[in-house]
């Protein structure tokens, strides 16, 4: 395999061999480059700062994690963090947030989050606008992600920024493609004939291949309806496509692939690992993750076989002719917070804090870590080492929480051969010239907030029943038309466009 590095821009080369330093690189700018910011400025003395944050590997890094003690070395703090499991985050700050037991740095799973918003009326957050200007890192993020991450015009959280291109989509096992003499599919037709191939060929010689993981199904969904999420914008409106043909054309289709034992027949009640066994242990040819955790979840199964080839593949279309379709980021993962029980000087020092962890050397530390240590500089590029892997080295810890909107972010993990990046940043590229995002990003319906949790998982338990058989097509057919005629239902759409419409009034 050949790739043309010279088609990369210099910006975007590697980096984020070690998006996991950031944390500690948040502790380290927090208390940081300049005392005068500091609340123990005067004495010289550490500030301290609590910060809540997730993970999404094995185990977060310790308080003596290398890179944890560096970034407090160099900035003069002394960080505590909370580490809460991806799974779990959600719940635990809602438990937070209602308890007012807040850390000097909570990272918010979204600005729509409904406490979080509440509370923000209440002025239990800090305004951020007045003050973010003065830290050029924060403000070199697109506007776009900053306008997106607004309440009532103003910013209450710092968007942990990422690239809008590059995130997850489809990956596919190209070894497999290529030892039944198959074409990378280009759309659902070509991708049915693929996944039927591998269950009833077995690649791996074992005949126990389902085909697709179904981790993260909604991507499915997605290509069928073509956005990102439930809302598209046809003629300067925003359409829920949950009521639309294209969703019931996507169910048609799972259904199809469950009959056919072409997805795992417990899909409904599978946890995370479970969807990365299939892919690891050879019972699945196609998964649905970012090129970056694709393979750190997967590195094992390379190494032990290196003819094993994962690939991101570019986009797919609903059927043969029609649109391709890749998904477009939100451009966060999350939002930063500082509650109102930290003073204006604390505050200032945590967004310096953040401010240099997503920028200049403290990018530098965040995604690479230490040189020598973490990694060398071969050819101008960054390149990991497995004490990076063991450190926790990469964008499912530290990088969790700072604003890291290289294209490269999802490209690269600690491990991985340079080939395997550049391959991933010409697939990149390719995606960010056709990618489709959300248009209803950070919008918010109050009527929404009170009743579409009910709403949304009755919705997704009629998905799962229609693609299990439980539930007919004829019944998902006369539920739609419910939801058509239900006046709460159709306010929440009437809110989101009234939403819209202000939104693309200010533009």
């Amino acid at each position: 395999m050949k790739f043309n590095i010279a088609k990369l821009s210099h910006k975007r080369l590697p980096l984020f061999v070690t998006t996991m330093l950031v944390l500690s690189l948040l502790t380290a700018a927090c208390s940081s480059s300049n005392s005068s910011n500091s609340s123990d400025s005067t004495s010289g003395k550490p500030t301290e700062i609590r910060i809540m944050a997730d993970y999404s590997i094995a185990q977060p890094p310790a308080p003596d994690n290398p890179v944890h003690l560096e970034f407090e070395k160099r900035t003069n703090t002394k960080l505590t963090v909370t580490w809460v499991a991806s799974g779990d985050y959600s719940d635990r700050v809602n438990v937070a947030l209602s308890a007012g037991d807040m850390a000097d740095l909570i990272k918010i799973p979204n600005i729509t989050t409904p406490l979080f918003r509440q509370m923000v009326k209440q002025g239990a957050f800090w305004d951020l606008t007045p003050y973010v200007e003065n830290y050029p890192n924060l403000m070199a993020m697109d506007a776009k992600i900053w306008n997106n991450t607004k309440i009532d015009g103003k910013s209450f959280a710092v968007p942990a920024g990422r690239p809008m291109d590059g995130g997850g989509f489809v990956s596919i096992r190209k070894d497999w493609l290529d030892k039944l003499g198959l074409k990378m599919p280009t759309d659902m037709d070509e991708m049915y004939t693929v996944l039927k191939a591998f269950k009833d060929n077995a690649p791996d010689g074992k005949k126990d291949t389902v085909g697709y993981t179904m981790r993260d199904s909604r991507v499915i969904e997605e290509i069928f309806t073509g956005t990102a999420g439930k809302w598209k914008e046809r003629d300067g409106k925003l359409v829920n496509m949950t009521l639309e043909p294209e969703m019931k054309d996507a169910l048609v289709y799972l259904n199809k692939l469950y009959n056919e034992g072409l997805i795992p027949e417990d899909f409904p009640v599978m946890k995370e690992n479970q969807y990365w066994e299939l892919a690891t242990n050879g019972r699945a040819g196609v998964t649905s993750e970012t090129p970056e955790a694709l393979f750190r979840y997967t590195m094992d199964q390379w190494k032990k076989n290196p003819e094993v080839e994962w690939t991101p593949m570019i986009s797919l279309a609903p059927k043969a002719g029609g649109k391709q379709y890749v998904t477009q980021s939100t451009g966060f993962n999350g939002v930063l917070a500082i509650p109102k029980t930290v003073s204006e000087e604390k505050m200032k020092a945590i967004l310096k804090f953040i401010d240099y962890g997503s920028g200049g050397e403290g990018l530098d530390l965040t995604l690479y870590g230490i040189e020598g240590a973490h990694y060398t500089v071969e050819d101008g590029l960054k390149m990991a080492n497995d004490k990076a892997v063991a450190d926790s080295v990469g964008t499912a810890a530290w990088g969790k929480i700072f604003s890291t909107t290289v294209l490269d972010l999802w490209q690269y993990a600690a491990g991985m051969p340079r080939e395997v990046y550049q391959r991933n940043m010409e697939i990149a590229e390719e995606k960010s010239k056709i990618s489709t995002g959300d248009p209803a990003i950070g919008l918010v319906s109050e009527t929404d907030i009170k009743l579409g949790a009910d709403y949304n998982k009755k919705i997704a338990d009629m998905k799962v029943q229609t693609i299990i058989g439980k539930t007919t097509l004829e019944e998902w057919d006369k539920y739609v038309d419910s939801l058509k005629t239900d006046p709460n239902y159709t306010k929440i759409t009437d809110e989101i466009n009234a939403e819209y419409s202000k939104r693309m009034a200010q533009k």
